[in-house]
């Protein structure tokens, strides 16, 4: 074949977003886990790539399949359970040396029937998606979990004051608005010998509290009191990347009605809207860009 100048670059694949249930029916007060995992292997895939040679190529199938059955043993955490199938792939086979997986956790909560929480019935919650990725690239291990979807409103004590103005500026400044985002992070552990379901209950109580008390000047400035606020009761975190969408309320002008409106009726606009994404970090920390890898919406 002749030298054509062009080259195989970085490459992965697999088997994105198996949705897998897990029913634990050990006694009969059922517990379930519900997720959707993404698969991708990394290593010496290139001859399917440049000469159609599949014998390194394992099936997409099979990792769809694989995820099941170890979804047999329960899941435990998301962070777990992909550290696990991480660990499967890359000691099965010699020529994958690493790979990234991916999960969404859902939570179903027990309905209340007769005045107690029933056996094997559930509601979906709808309080933000539990996110988690393990990156695996030889024997190292990067773990991060997150969270998105987490919607987050407060009524008052939040401004936007004293920012440049010139020909094109319009907004008014205020020290009295409405302030609401949809939260997106994800957290970077520093080890893997963490109990992951504890801290991420523990980092999603923390990023609420930190949003709700104190004055905000700025999406910016919570978004970093939040960040901060993890970082200061978890040492096994080493940073925290936001993606936070400003999502606007306007005062309605009712004065061609003859109505007043004193901060009571807004209108919710979904676009445009700001978006404000930064990460929060120990200082001195080693960066770490093969978890970040292909991750958007992080800076």
């Amino acid at each position: 074949m002749p030298d054509r100048g062009i080259v195989l670059g970085p490459n992965r694949y697999g088997k994105a977003e198996v949705r897998v249930v897990k029913v634990a029916r050990d006694t009969d007060r059922h517990e379930i886990e519900d997720l959707s995992v993404t698969s991708q292997l990394h290593g010496d895939f290139a001859a399917a790539h440049l000469s159609g040679d599949n014998s390194h190529v394992i099936p997409t199938d099979t990792q769809k399949n694989t995820i099941f059955a170890f979804a047999r043993d329960g899941v435990g955490s998301p962070e777990a359970f992909l550290l696990r199938l991480a660990d499967h792939f890359t000691s099965s086979f010699a020529w994958v040396d690493g790979g990234r997986w991916e999960a969404e956790s859902y939570a179903w909560q027990r309905i209340v029937s007769h005045g107690a929480p029933h056996d094997h019935a559930f509601v979906r919650s709808g309080q933000g998606v539990r996110t988690a990725v393990v990156v695996a690239d030889g024997d190292e291990r990067h773990v991060l979990g997150g969270l998105k979807e987490l919607t987050v409103l407060k009524t008052t004590q939040s401004g936007f004051e004293g920012f440049p103005r010139d020909r094109y500026t319009t907004l008014q400044e205020t020290a009295d608005r409405i302030l609401a985002t949809d939260v997106a992070a994800r957290w970077r552990y520093v080890g893997t010998d963490v109990d992951y379901n504890a801290v991420y209950e523990s980092v999603r109580g923390l990023l609420l509290e930190a949003f709700a008390e104190r004055y905000s000047a700025a999406l910016q400035t919570t978004l970093f009191e939040m960040g901060a606020r993890v970082l200061e009761v978890h040492p096994e975190i080493g940073e925290i990347r936001f993606s936070m969408p400003n999502k606007h309320h306007f005062v309605v002008d009712l004065a061609p009605f003859g109505l007043d409106n004193p901060n009571e009726v807004f209108y919710a606009a979904d676009r445009p809207y700001g978006l404000i994404e930064a990460t929060v970090t120990r200082d001195g920390l080693a960066p770490a860009p093969a978890a970040w890898e292909g991750i958007a919406g992080f800076c």
